[in-house]
């Protein structure tokens, strides 16, 4: 069974270099712009709605609808000289409000503000610094961390992460009206749960839980 879903770009340049603006002039007018932007609320929604933790495994540039596409994961790991940027208001570009949910997801809104305000690039250390991603590494360690990454969230009980991530992500959804009756049933089914009794029963043998997400 899938427990922890990774992205990564294609080759090593880049995570994702963000939309080809030269295409712009076509994508971004009449019904191409309509499609365009459908086809980008999908892909983003996908990623945030979906069930299993999401991991962005980041290395080189990460800009635009890249960084956009990484911030909708509930974790990103990068490497060393790995940058980010949204140039949108360098571009004139008016950036989409459904946009903004991801980024206010991982950063406070005055830090959400600097990126879409200034278009600057951050290098590692800065998107670190201001929360942009988890987890720092090597190029060469990129991989190894991420697998690590994701392997501990893995041999955790399924049950008890769908519930955490489901409650947090409501939260940031509807935080004025949050769905308790969802949550409270995802926490039930945490403690009618075999893996319940195998976290205590391990905990008690002194040993490794085996979690089977049931």
């Amino acid at each position: 069974a899938i427990r922890v879903i990774i992205l990564q770009g294609a080759g090593e340049r880049a995570f994702s270099a963000g939309a080809d603006i030269s295409e712009f002039g076509e994508a971004r007018t009449g019904d191409a712009a309509q499609a365009y932007d459908a086809l980008n609320h999908a892909a983003f929604d996908a990623v945030m709605d979906c069930a299993k933790p999401t991991i962005a495994k980041i290395k080189g540039f990460c800009m635009g609808g890249g960084l956009e596409l990484a911030l909708c994961c509930d974790l990103r790991v990068a490497a060393e000289g790995s940058s980010f940027a949204i140039p949108a208001a360098r571009l004139g570009i008016g950036y989409n409000a459904r946009w903004i949910r991801p980024l206010l997801s991982a950063l406070s809104a005055s830090r959400a503000k600097e990126i879409l305000f200034t278009g600057e690039r951050f290098d590692h250390m800065q998107a670190r610094e201001i929360g942009l991603i988890n987890r720092l590494c090597s190029p060469d360690a990129l991989e190894e961390e991420t697998v690590r990454l994701a392997q501990t969230i893995a041999e955790n009980a399924p049950l008890s992460v769908r519930a955490a991530k489901a409650a947090i992500d409501e939260f940031l959804k509807r935080p004025e009206n949050p769905d308790y009756a969802l949550l409270d049933r995802l926490v039930a089914e945490c403690f009618a749960s075999e893996d319940y009794v195998e976290g205590r029963t391990a905990f008690a043998e002194k040993r490794k839980p085996v979690f089977r997400g049931c």
